[in-house]
């Protein structure tokens, strides 16, 4: 699943392409459940017309300001991928809406699993108004952060996979960040001592950005695999520490990196750096 950086990686993409300013003149939904359980018919009627005012990202979503006050979140789920085509190309079978655009192009999407989602609204906080802080915002500071973790008597792992405590991190990017700050993913929040937790502060912030810088991590070729607006891999694979490298040898110490699970989560450590003990 795209998480924070490949998703910030799309908006980076779709302001780049010049989207900001075009009008959807139209749209056609062609499986009804990625829009949810609002009708083709309305979907279309009221997203048609619409100006595009801003693109951004809210934790995981891809958010599409239109100067009406309307609003498009959009969320990848496992396999969505947004694209520009021209309007004349040929639908891929995947391509479950498309959004033509005033320039003759079309924004896609492209949805091999089915998961992906887009909501047009007034009100997005009705959708986003549960999500955590943004872990790269200025206003997250080291405080805010360790006065959430002592409020959390819950393992560090699936603690930074709930939306609700922080926005944007998946299995990835919270697997990274632990090895980055040398902590076992079983520890329990609220026992970090406070160097430890900025650590981690510091930790998460430093892999997101580089996966941004990077343009994401794409982990292979197949369909589900990500893809950015432009059509390229990102290429963040090559910067991650522990993730999918079972038993390879840590770039710290020479220990094989482990799989084990961890609140039903395939989770990746180097079990020297990351041993598990009260900080």
């Amino acid at each position: 699943m795209p998480e924070l950086p490949e998703v910030q990686t799309v908006v980076n993409d779709l302001i780049h392409a010049g989207l900001i300013g075009k009008t959807i003149c139209s749209a056609d939904v062609l499986w009804n459940k990625t829009i949810g359980t609002q009708s083709p018919g309305d979907f279309v009627e009221k997203i048609s017309g619409q100006k595009i005012q801003n693109i951004r990202r809210r934790a995981k979503y891809i958010i599409f300001d239109f100067e009406s006050g309307m609003h498009l979140l959009i969320h990848l789920r496992m396999s969505g991928r947004l694209y520009i085509s021209p309007a004349s190309g040929k639908r891929n079978k995947h391509e479950h809406v498309i959004l033509h655009l005033s320039d003759n192009h079309d924004l896609r999407f492209h949805d091999t699993r089915k998961f992906g989602r887009m909501i047009l609204t007034e009100n997005p906080d009705s959708v986003l108004r549960k999500l955590g802080p943004e872990p790269l915002s200025d206003d997250f500071t080291t405080e805010q952060f360790k006065t959430l973790l002592k409020s959390k008597n819950r393992r560090l792992k699936p603690l930074l996979l709930d939306q609700s405590f922080i926005a944007g991190l998946g299995n990835i990017y919270a697997d990274e960040a632990l090895w980055e700050a040398r902590l076992h993913p079983q520890t329990v929040a609220s026992e970090l001592s406070s160097r430890k937790a900025v650590d981690l502060y510091r930790a998460i912030r430093k892999v997101l950005q580089k996966g941004i810088d990077n343009q994401g991590t794409s982990l292979g070729s197949g369909k589900s695999n990500f893809v950015s607006a432009e059509r390229q891999q990102g290429n963040n694979a090559k910067n991650l520490m522990v993730f999918r490298r079972i038993d390879q040898a840590c770039s710290c110490c020479g220990s094989k990196i482990k799989r084990i699970i961890v609140g039903q989560r395939s989770t990746h450590i180097c079990p020297k750096c990351q041993k598990n003990k009260i900080y």
